[in-house]
């Protein structure tokens, strides 16, 4: 090319010839001087000069290999390959060998003119300077060229590689032959004719517009195109229409015409033979064609290659009638076949999967081999808010291509993102302070966010224990609860919830079935977790209750009532140290003693555990207070748990099956703890499945080990009501009858009572 002009010459020859001629031009093989009088090789591609013997050693090196192995070796500078190895020292110019050094010259140069065809193309110059490295500098020789329309003329440099352009209309003719050019002088060839030109089909019946000098411009003087239509066009006779479909020659004879017509209609006999025959002549076209009385004979388009179906009329004018022959024909998707005359298609469903790979085909008797699906595919998107509009696919669905043009900013405004935001971006990261309404009036230290809640508060605040005893500094949510509900409602009040929390040293032992006794501030914790086992009474070592860790750890065992109203264990080694577990012992109280006692009589009197000589455990079932309750409240649902409890029961110990167990739907957790109570009373296994709201109860009876008890607890709701005295009349209170109020007052309602430990069963 002809990039090289005289001013980059200039700087890139000057610096070459004056490093090769101060001898401080460095040759990238060795990294050694290059000196003037050392034989060197110059690289026409890039005119980098090295040490001839530096050269031959890199080019038989396996390093200097082009990569296919086959194009030679390349150039240590600009990776260009090379066929041969260079083996003689020669000048810039190549025309001496071994030149030799003259101070008045360049350094390996021949002081004559150069002479090499410079790189432009389209220069028939040749370099006129002395013998020089580096590339040969642009032509300076001026040459006259015309422009690219060839209207004008202009004197330029020669090589120079800029187009000239004049300011006239082109005005070549285009590929039509019938137009010119109307663009100004441009490079390449004429753009195709973009005027249109009408055609008419081969009948006249049809027309349409092309480009001028396209393929479909042709015309052979009957028209251009077909229509595909029946042509329709009058006859030779005048008196029948042409039946072909739209054709480009002239329409063939009539087919009637006497002349045309030389045997019957169904062609078995020549017309001359029936003539002799007594036949009329014909003379016209629409005269009628003579028949020959045979059996027309004319194959059918029903039957196939093997059978033939032929036609049966005597020999007539016109289509043939419809066969009256039956054959085997399957149907169109080939699964079954019939006897009959026509086709017909299966009741077969196609059971392939569509192109989506998601649908079945379904259609009857399908014949279709890529089996496209035309459903919308309607799954949502990456952005959560719109679904797929395109057909049903394979594979994942497009990004949603919807975009917002407003802003997208974070709660307080200060971070945006800027239009466009393409569907489903999430509100952009904000550093400030967050400035949603609280529920407390703390300091706020988190950052902006997007939740609609935000994280609990983290100011430390201070709280009494439950005895006034010690004031803590605390940040858990939970731990502020539980004391702002301790000191809401009192220690009165408190005791009356379903489950306690007493200090130990001033009040009573509790008295009621299933209850959980502990005290932050005192060294001991008392837990009756079953009342009919007396002997699960723990009482934990000497414990310090400031820190933070035992708070935690009470809220932890309270937050388990439900399980333990259940007969569940709960695991309280994680709640003290390994130490403390050691130095932790059960105290055997009097229970354990008698228990102890019982067991060392029964072995000296050989009476087995599972006996019950004196009828004790068959004197009926014991139910807890809190089930007798619930089951007042719903004697419904209680009745029908202990039926289906009966009827489990009676069918696993008259059955041969060992087990049998019973799914309940669905329902709330206080239904659940009435089941699991109950089942306890029966002997039978209960255990909760899946999560709110769908949580239900399975029931499994053991033959052997579940039993009915002799009363249910239906009956025992019943007894009670019946032994209670009737309800006193209800009291109103006397008023003044000066006062405007009624002389009745209503009964005061009682507030609920809050479970602040309800937890999941």
């Amino acid at each position: 090319s002809c990039s090289f002009m005289h001013k980059e010459y200039v700087l890139f020859a000057g610096s070459l010839i004056e490093q090769l001629t101060t001898e401080k031009y460095e040759c990238m093989v060795c990294c050694e001087v290059v000196r003037i009088v050392a034989p060197v090789w110059s690289c026409q591609n890039c005119y980098h000069v090295f040490h001839l013997n530096c050269i031959k050693k890199w080019a038989r090196s396996p390093a200097s290999q082009a990569e296919d192995g086959n194009s030679g070796w390349r150039c240590p500078a600009c990776q260009n390959a090379s066929l041969q190895v260079p083996k003689t020292y020669t000048c810039f110019c190549g025309k001496v060998h071994n030149p030799e050094w003259n101070r008045n010259e360049i350094p390996h140069s021949c002081g004559e003119l150069c002479g090499k065809k410079r790189q432009c193309l389209d220069c028939p110059h040749l370099c006129n300077i002395l013998c020089h490295p580096g590339p040969c500098p642009s032509c300076p020789a001026f040459v006259t060229k015309t422009c690219e329309c060839g209207q004008t003329s202009h004197s330029v440099r020669c090589g120079q590689s800029t187009k000239i352009h004049c300011s006239n209309v082109c005005g070549n003719t285009l590929n039509c032959g019938k137009h010119s050019c109307t663009q100004v002088c441009h490079a390449g060839k004429c753009s195709p004719c973009q005027l249109t030109v009408q055609q008419v089909c081969y009948c006249g019946s049809s027309f349409k517009e092309v480009l001028c000098g396209s393929e479909e411009e042709f015309s052979d003087g009957f028209g251009s195109f077909s229509c595909q239509n029946i042509c329709g066009k009058k006859l030779n006779c005048g008196r029948h229409n042409c039946k072909q479909v739209c054709h480009p020659q002239p329409c063939q004879l009539c087919p009637r015409l006497p002349q045309v017509v030389y045997r019957c209609p169904c062609g078995q006999t020549p017309l001359s033979k029936l003539l002799e025959l007594g036949c009329v002549e014909r003379k016209v076209c629409t005269d009628p064609i003579p028949s020959c009385g045979k059996t027309c004979g004319k194959p059918l388009s029903c039957g196939s290659y093997e059978f033939i179906h032929t036609c049966e009329s005597l020999c007539h004018e016109g289509d043939c009638k419809p066969c009256s022959h039956t054959s085997n024909i399957y149907c169109r998707c080939g699964f079954k076949k019939k006897v009959t005359a026509i086709t017909f298609m299966c009741d077969k469903r196609c059971n392939k999967k569509r192109s989506c790979g998601r649908h079945k085909c379904n259609e009857v008797c399908c014949v279709d081999t890529e089996h496209k699906c035309s459903l919308v595919c309607g799954r949502k998107l990456n952005c959560g808010l719109h679904r797929c509009e395109e057909p049903c696919h394979r594979g994942s669905c497009q990004t949603c291509w919807q975009t917002s043009f407003d802003e997208l900013t974070c709660y307080c405004g200060e971070s945006v993102i800027y239009p466009p935001v393409p569907c489903g971006t999430q509100p952009p990261e904000c550093k400030k302070t967050c400035t949603r309404p609280h529920d407390c009036d703390h300091p706020v230290y988190h950052s902006c966010h997007s939740e609609e809640k935000c994280p609990p508060c983290t100011y430390l605040t201070q709280k009494w224990c439950m005895g006034k005893h010690e004031c803590q500094s605390l940040t858990l949510p939970n731990v502020e609860l539980y004391s702002t509900h301790t000191q809401q409602l009192g220690t009165d009040e408190f005791v009356k919830s379903r489950f306690r929390l007493l200090n130990v040293d001033d009040c009573s032992p509790c008295v009621t079935s299933v209850q959980i006794s502990i005290c932050l501030s005192s060294s001991i914790w008392r837990l009756n977790l079953h009342p009919y086992i007396p002997s699960q009474k723990f009482v934990l070592p000497q414990m310090k209750s400031t820190t933070l860790f035992f708070r935690i750890a009470a809220i932890s065992i309270a937050t388990k009532l439900t399980d333990l109203q259940l007969g569940d264990s709960v695991e309280i080694s994680r709640l003290i140290t390994k130490k403390e577990m050691k130095q932790a012992r059960l105290q055997c109280d009097e229970e354990c003693l008698a228990l102890q006692r019982n067991r060392r009589l029964a072995e000296a009197l050989e009476i087995d555990d599972n006996s019950d000589p004196f009828n004790i455990r068959s004197s009926g079932p014991k139910y807890s207070d809190l089930l007798k309750e619930d089951a007042r409240k719903d004697i419904k649902f209680v009745s029908d748990i202990e039926k289906e409890m009966r009827l489990l029961v009676e069918a696993v110990n008259k059955g041969k099956h060992t087990k049998k167990s019973h799914c309940y739907p669905p329902m709330n957790r206080d239904h659940r703890r009435i089941i699991h109570e109950l089942a306890q009373v029966y002997g039978i296994e209960s255990v909760s499945y899946d999560n709110e709201p769908k949580r239900n109860v399975v029931i499994t009876a053991v033959k052997g080990k579940s039993v009915c008890p002799s009363n249910t607890l239906t009956s025992v709701i019943d007894k009670e009501m019946q032994s209670r005295p009737a309800p006193p009349l209800p009291h109103y209170k006397q008023t003044d009858k000066s006062s405007g109020n009624s002389g009745l007052s209503k009964p005061l309602k009682e507030e609920p009572v809050i479970d602040y430990f309800d937890v999941q069963d």
